[in-house]
């Protein structure tokens, strides 16, 4: 199996390398035995979140005070790269747990709010939904419809959430609303506030194995100490986003490796004109351009996160490896398919589980095109998003 052409284990730690092969182990051993029928049934197998939890997969960069891992960067980057080797929705849900709820409550909530949910949320007791993308607001988060009014000790909140990751399975979910002079405010809505649903997405081709659903608000009781006291306005959301991207641009490494060394093997064992495929000059090529392209990635996916260890990594940069690295692991997948022919397509390998999976990593959390818009905007200083 290759890697790591570059050597890059070189620049890690031994204890960044002790928890790759620890998140490596348990990936083999839960998920990929139990992936492909979770796929093929459209389930998700969600007893493997408390294991996740118990793993040290969630919140891996929060200190440990709170239930984290007290770890770096490179470490959350490298458990989202394991995650996903065996698969997107396994990856989705510890993003979710770690970036989108478990790093807002710790950077704009308050010290009660990071002990109640913290602990919980680490091991898997809790787990935690994100509420940003609504019907009509995917890209354009700043006209949200979802509103919270003051009331006499709580808050009312009303409005609906889409495309959310957990929300099935979720206990509380991190929302983000307007209020009434129009600022958004981040609150926590927990299971079992009277009018918060969260009816299932199904019929999905893509991430089938994950809990994706609709965060639901009629007129539901949000008490004040739930409203998030630290934050106002689109930063909060965006700076959870970008934490998110960020492990998402190592997740799609696991899985492009994963096609990568999945086609490398079958080209090596299959044989047509009396020679493995693998010695066929087309095939040696598709080979050497994937590898050189994921190679190119995994140094920009380090790259960034030794920036964000000294908090100097822009959201410009993490958007540009955002996109380029689920692209890369997209282009790795379907040439990867290729190779395997009409095997490829089959449940018996990753490939096309991964390719479909794909498909939904390079939209959300900011699309394929708003990330390059993104590098245009910083590049140029002229917003070509806004009218």
């Amino acid at each position: 199996m290759i890697t790591d052409y570059f050597n890059i284990d070189e620049l890690l730690t031994e204890e960044q390398k002790l928890i790759r092969e620890s998140v490596r182990a348990w990936t083999d051993k839960k998920v990929i035995p139990v992936i492909d029928k979770a796929n093929q049934k459209h389930e998700h197998p969600d007893f493997l979140l408390k294991e996740m939890g118990e793993l040290g997969a969630f919140g891996s960069f929060i200190p440990e005070k709170y239930g984290g891992g007290g770890f770096d960067q490179i470490t959350y980057g490298i458990i989202m790269q394991e995650l996903e080797r065996g698969d997107s929705a396994i990856r989705s849900a510890a993003s979710v747990q770690s970036s989108l709820v478990m790093y807002p409550i710790y950077e704009f909530g308050s010290e009660k709010q990071r002990q109640k949910y913290l602990p919980k949320l680490a091991t898997g007791e809790l787990i935690g939904a994100f509420g940003l993308t609504e019907p009509n607001h995917g890209s354009d988060p700043g006209s949200m419809e979802t509103k919270i009014i003051k009331k006499k000790g709580y808050y009312l909140l009303n409005g609906s959430k889409m495309w959310i990751t957990n929300a099935p399975v979720c206990d509380i979910a991190v929302v983000w609303a307007k209020d009434e002079q129009g600022t958004v405010r981040g609150l926590i809505a927990e299971r079992g506030f009277k009018g918060f649903t969260t009816p299932e997405t199904k019929r999905k081709w893509s991430l089938r194995a994950s809990a994706t659903g609709e965060l639901v608000f009629d007129n539901v009781k949000i008490p004040e100490e739930n409203i998030l006291p630290n934050i106002s306005g689109l930063k909060g959301p965006m700076m959870c986003l970008n934490s998110a991207r960020y492990g998402i641009a190592w997740g799609a490494l696991g899985a492009g490796f994963d096609c990568f060394n999945t086609a490398l093997k079958y080209s090596l064992e299959r044989k047509q004109f009396n020679k493995p495929v693998a010695g066929f000059q087309l095939t040696q090529k598709k080979l050497a351009e994937m590898l050189t392209e994921l190679t190119a990635a995994q140094l920009m996916a380090l790259r960034v996160g030794q920036l964000k260890n000294e908090n100097k990594a822009t959201p410009a940069q993490i958007s540009m490896i955002k996109r380029n690295n689920v692209l890369t692991a997209l282009k790795v997948a379907r040439e990867s398919r290729q190779i395997l022919g009409a095997m490829g397509i089959t449940g018996d390998f990753s490939i096309m589980r991964h390719m479909m999976n794909l498909e939904s990593v390079i939209t959300y959390e900011g699309t394929h095109d708003i990330h390059l818009l993104i590098t245009g905007y910083d590049i140029t200083g002229i917003p070509a998003f806004k009218g």
